[in-house]
C-alpha cells in the first residue's frame, strides 16, 4: 500500500517510566482513499471494551466532517481490536466481522466495520489463511515459528526484520520485558480478585473485586484515571483506598 498516512499512539503518561508498560497500543491508518483503518492491540482484560470500541468508531466518524461538509464526504473506518484474551465468548472463531446488518444479511451501510481478532482462539494448525500466519506471527515468541513464518510474504519477511532490529535494541528489549511483566502480574490480580467476587454473592463479590483490583493497581503506582477505566470506581471512591 503507498500514499497513506499512520499515527501511532501509545496510551501512557508519555513516558518511558513504569507506568509506560501499562498501555495500548493503538494505531490508525489513513489510506489514500480517505479510508481509515484503525487497529488497537489489548494485552489483558478490559471490562468496558466493547463500549469502548464502540465510542472510539463514532468519534472518528464525527471528526471527519468540519462545519459546512456534507455527509456524502464520511469515509469507511475499519477496526480491528486484537485481544490477549477471549472477547467474544458466544463462538470458537479467532475473527469475527461486525457490520450494520439485518438478521437477515440485509446491509444498511458499510461505512462501519469492526473485526475482532482473539489470540487464545488461534488454532495451532494453518488453515492456510494470511490471517492465520499473520496472528501465529503476533502471537508466537519461537524464533524457529517466526523464521518459518519470514517465508510466508514479502510483508511478514519485512515485519520479521522490523522486529528482528527491536530485539537487538536492549533498551527496547527491557521495555518490552517490562510490559509483560507488568501485564501477567495485572491479570492474575484480576483474575484473582474476579474468582474471589464469584464465591461471595454477586453484587457484593463484584464490589470487593473492584476495590481489590483498584487496591493492588495503587499498590503498583497506576494512575487515578487508569484505575478508574480499569475498575468503573469514582475517583472519590479510588482515593479513599489511599
Amino acid at each position: 500500500m503507498t500514499n497513506f498516512a499512520i499515527s501511532i499512539t501509545f496510551y501512557s503518561d508519555e513516558q518511558e517510566t513504569s507506568d509506560d508498560k501499562y498501555g495500548i497500543l493503538d494505531v490508525k491508518v489513513h489510506t489514500k482513499n480517505g479510508r481509515i483503518i484503525h487497529v488497537e492491540i489489548q494485552l489483558w482484560f478490559v471490562p468496558e471494551m466493547k463500549e469502548r470500541s464502540v465510542y472510539y468508531q463514532a468519534k472518528m466518524v464525527t471528526e471527519q466532517l468540519s462545519s459546512g461538509q456534507d455527509y456524502s464526504e464520511i469515509k469507511k473506518i475499519v477496526s480491528i481490536i486484537i485481544t490477549d484474551y477471549t472477547l467474544i465468548p458466544e463462538n470458537d472463531r479467532y475473527h469475527n466481522q461486525f457490520r450494520y446488518r439485518t438478521k437477515d444479511g440485509i446491509e444498511y451501510t458499510d461505512l462501519l466495520e469492526l473485526n475482532t481478532l482473539e489470540l487464545p482462539k488461534l488454532p495451532l494448525e494453518t488453515d492456510s489463511s494470511q490471517l492465520w500466519y499473520w496472528m501465529t506471527f503476533i502471537k508466537s515468541e519461537d524464533e524457529e515459528e517466526i523464521a518459518m513464518l519470514e517465508q510466508q510474504t514479502p510483508q511478514m519477511k519485512k515485519a520479521v526484520g522490523i522486529l528482528k532490529e527491536l530485539s537487538e535494541d536492549e533498551r527496547t528489549r527491557m521495555l518490552l520485558e517490562e510490559r509483560e511483566k507488568a501485564r501477567r502480574d495485572i491479570a492474575s490480580m484480576v483474575n484473582g480478585a474476579r474468582r474471589e467476587g464469584m464465591q461471595q454473592g454477586m453484587q457484593q463479590g463484584i464490589n470487593e473485586q473492584k476495590i481489590t483490583t483498584a487496591r493492588n493497581a495503587i499498590s503498583l503506582g497506576l494512575e487515578t484515571d487508569y484505575i478508574m477505566k480499569l475498575t468503573g470506581l469514582s475517583r472519590k471512591e479510588i482515593d479513599s483506598l489511599r
